[in-house]
């Protein structure tokens, strides 16, 4: 039974689908990359530092072929997704067990809802979007048209790992937590995730 989901939801331009290092994406969608790759679909991951000097020339390149610029949240968009994510955890009554939003992407920790996870992510994208907009913080806010919103800042999906088990869960909170150490970053602490206290033995409903 699924307890919880490891979400995954990368900035615009953070991991394109046809990544040497390997990808969760099955088609490349956007017409502007596509001719450096297809789809690199894997469940494993290489570093940057496992990449041939060929392989680092197509990723490049494709990430300079984008029309924007790859979106790397400062400490001000971050807080203002922290606040928009607050927001809808409150609203939809979402129990989020961990969280770390990074300049490129961001992690979540997330208790299984009534919802699908999916239709979770993309309230949660969305909300933290609008808290961007209007604290005038978007990190595309210069590339908007007049009387438009500006380009995306979210990639389409996201990527998520099902967590069936205690265990799975307490090693997925455990990576979500390091993470922003591993990138030379300070720990973070968001008033809206609730510390994980295990699963209940009996019948475990959710909201």
């Amino acid at each position: 039974m699924v307890h919880g989901y490891h979400v995954i939801i990368p900035m615009d331009g953070f991991w394109l689908p046809n990544d040497p290092r390997g990808s969760l994406s099955e088609t490349v969608r956007r017409w502007e990359f596509a001719r450096f790759g297809s789809a690199t679909k894997s469940l494993e991951r290489r570093s940057l530092d496992e990449l041939t000097p060929d392989e680092i020339d197509q990723r490049n390149a494709a990430r300079q072929s984008l029309r924007f610029p790859p979106v790397s949240l400062n400490p001000i968009q971050i807080q203002a997704i922290a606040e928009g994510f607050a927001e809808q955890v409150a609203k939809s009554n979402y129990t989020v067990w961990a969280c770390s939003i990074l300049p490129e992407h961001t992690h979540l920790v997330i208790a299984r809802h009534t919802y699908k996870v999916e239709q979770v992510v993309n309230l949660l994208k969305g909300t933290a979007t609008k808290k961007c907009l209007d604290t005038g913080c978007h990190p595309l806010q210069k590339f908007a048209l007049p009387g438009e919103r500006p380009p995306r800042m979210w990639v389409e999906h996201e990527w998520k790992v099902f967590l069936d088990s205690e265990a799975a869960i307490e090693a997925a909170i455990r990576y979500v937590e390091e993470n922003p150490l591993k990138e030379s970053l300070p720990a973070q602490s968001w008033p809206f995730v609730t510390p994980f206290a295990g699963l209940d033995p009996g019948w475990i409903a959710y909201h």
